[in-house]
């Protein structure tokens, strides 16, 4: 493995050097954070903009590129989920935590560019299931992809 990565490092390309970056850069995020290796690759650094929104803003990189140089659609959909995920459970009581129970996505027009922002606001907020939506922009403030998810709170 020390000589493939050496080998990349010397004569990959610029594309394969940023991956082996997003590598490192999801084990220290795992690492600092106790964070999912995927929020490492994607830059997830969140913050609330009032206390019913949350957003994420994102560099696009080649990790997340699709066949056409559009941001896969996995992502954009990973994106959503990891949003509104982050919004419910940074506001729940240490005692309890949310996961996803549903998701629904609505793809409106390729994500290209350099940077995406996501914003997640509840909808609904129940005591067991919670219903929210996000909605992902582009750097031109550009809406690409729309989302709805319903979480349920459990106990820890």
């Amino acid at each position: 493995m020390i000589e493939e990565l050496k080998n990349i490092l010397d004569e990959g390309s610029d594309e394969e050097r940023q991956i082996l970056e997003l590598a490192l850069q999801s084990i220290r995020q795992k690492r600092e954070r106790k964070s999912a290796f995927l929020s490492g690759f994607l830059g997830l650094k969140g913050q609330f903009l009032d206390e019913r929104t949350y957003s994420f803003e994102i560099p696009i990189t080649p990790f997340m590129h699709n066949s056409t140089g559009a941001v896969h659609g996995g992502i954009l959909a990973t994106l959503i989920d990891s949003t509104m995920g982050s919004l419910i459970n940074r506001s729940l009581p240490e005692d309890k935590y949310a996961v996803t129970t549903e998701l629904k996505v609505n793809y409106l027009r390729p994500a290209k560019g350099t940077r995406l922002r996501s914003e997640a606001t509840f909808l609904h907020r129940g005591q067991t299931l919670v219903v929210m939506d996000t909605s992902i922009y582009d750097e031109r403030n550009k809406r690409v992809a729309h989302g709805t998810g319903t979480f349920i709170v459990l106990k820890k």
